[in-house]
């Protein structure tokens, strides 16, 4: 097993890698910001070390420093968490050159998922479903981009094959707007993303959207979690995620799981991974893959009892996948609520001292969150402080429990989006599941 992991991260996800570290008998570093010198998972590492000022740009981002970090504390390997460098294939490249171990995969393969062209290339040829599309880059050649949109039909949607957290997206309904539509989409690529590549796709109009949990060894070994349901949405960023997901039977999760293995071996894949695909009408569409972990991954632990992020590590250590495709058994029901510091109407950031608070308990309950009485939550990261994750025998009763440690849990001294929460635990139609991507904005009336 690892000896010493350095976490290049902070809050919850940096404080569930030192809890697994910990059960497994791993040393940790916590590298931080001078504005998180408090937050938990700093109290509780064997060792602490600040890598820089507030902003990311000069912390969280700053591969050099981070490395040093490494190099000074003697680690041996690093892990990423999710956000800031867990998807960047240079940084992958970079700790193993330094002579570390990266808990995720290589370099090479966060390259090729994270550009959307070469990832769509890559599970067509795994045979992953994918949406009907341009086959490759748009060119300047304007008569081919428009032949390539008559051929899918409308509605279609440029994307940047760098993009990501909605930015980069332009739906285009007729034919009068494509070229325009094109070169907008190529410029706001090119500003964002550095790279002005975009792709072609038909565009689904009122898609779920599935994922599917994955781990690989990178040494012939690959098997999948089931399936979870993102499709509660607003803005393209995820607010509440559930497993299994409503109206998936065992055979379509054969069908898709056994697809994403296959594309784990012919990539080679190694860690925890994710395919993400819209669904609608009963079919898969493979929109992108995650190489690292997500923030919804707790669902997946709660139904099939594996600790991912224990299997990381394990991976990371070079040992072979433990667990066969038969030991995973899906039971039950798991619902996450992400709990953001931020107005529950407007949505605005709400950063602050946390004056009073008290989390749900009971059974099914669980609470990954950094966050604790008097501790003041920064201004310059993502608003989200703690997700709520219950589990029960079946999703009435996963409502159910969810609804009560809503209404149990207490945060006081900031705003927070509890109260669209519960809004959207007692909706009707969440209830009977199978939403859509757009139904909670249309709810909302954005």
């Amino acid at each position: 097993m690892l000896d010493k992991v350095l976490i290049a991260n902070r809050g919850e996800i940096a404080l569930r890698v030192l809890r697994a570290c910990k059960e497994l008998g791993i040393k940790t570093v916590a590298v931080h910001s001078t504005a998180d010198r408090d937050l938990k998972h700093v109290l509780l590492a064997d060792e602490t070390i600040c890598i820089g000022k507030p902003a990311a740009s000069e912390s969280y981002l700053d591969i050099p420093r981070i490395i040093a970090a490494a190099e000074v504390t003697d680690s041996v390997a690093i892990h990423p968490g999710y956000g800031f460098l867990s998807e960047n294939a240079d940084f992958a490249d970079q700790v193993e050159k330094s002579g570390f171990i990266f808990i995720g995969p290589r370099g090479d393969t966060i390259r090729l998922m994270g550009d959307k062209v070469s990832a769509i290339e890559a599970m067509r040829k795994a045979g992953v479903p994918c949406v009907p599309g341009s086959d490759g880059p748009l060119t300047s050649d304007n008569e081919r981009n428009l032949q390539i949109a008559k051929r899918i039909g409308y509605p279609v949607i440029i994307k940047a094959a760098g993009g990501g957290g909605g930015r980069g997206m332009r739906v285009v309904r007729n034919e009068s707007e494509l070229l325009n539509s094109i070169a907008l989409t190529q410029s706001e690529a090119k500003q964002f993303f550095g790279n002005s590549m975009v792709y072609m796709e038909k565009f689904l109009e009122n898609p779920r959207h599935i994922e599917v949990q994955v781990l690989a060894d990178g040494q012939g070994n690959a098997i999948h979690l089931g399936e979870r349901d993102c499709s509660m949405q607003r803005r393209h960023q995820k607010v509440v995620e559930e497993a299994p997901a409503p109206g998936i039977t065992a055979e379509m999760r054969k069908y898709i799981g056994d697809r994403c293995v296959r594309a784990c071996l012919e990539i080679n894949y190694r860690g925890a991974g994710t395919f993400e695909f819209l669904y609608e009408n009963g079919e898969f569409y493979f929109i992108e893959m995650n190489t690292r972990i997500q923030v919804e991954h707790p669902v997946t632990e709660m139904v099939t009892g594996i600790d991912l992020i224990k299997e990381q590590l394990k991976i990371a250590a070079g040992q072979p996948l433990s667990i066969t495709q038969d030991d995973v058994v899906i039971r039950g029901h798991a619902i996450e609520c992400r709990i953001n510091a931020e107005d529950p109407t407007t949505f605005i950031p709400s950063p602050g001292k946390i004056t009073r608070f008290h989390p749900a308990g009971g059974l099914g309950i669980r609470w990954d969150s950094h966050i604790y009485a008097d501790y003041s939550v920064p201004p310059h990261y993502d608003s989200m402080i703690g997700k709520l994750i219950t589990y029960g025998e079946n999703r009435a009763v996963a409502i159910a429990r969810s609804r009560n440690a809503l209404n149990e849990l207490v945060i006081e001294g900031i705003k927070t989006n509890t109260a669209l929460h519960k809004k959207i635990l007692a909706d009707e139609n969440f209830k009977n599941g199978g939403t859509n991507i757009h139904y909670l904005e249309k709810k909302l009336g954005l």
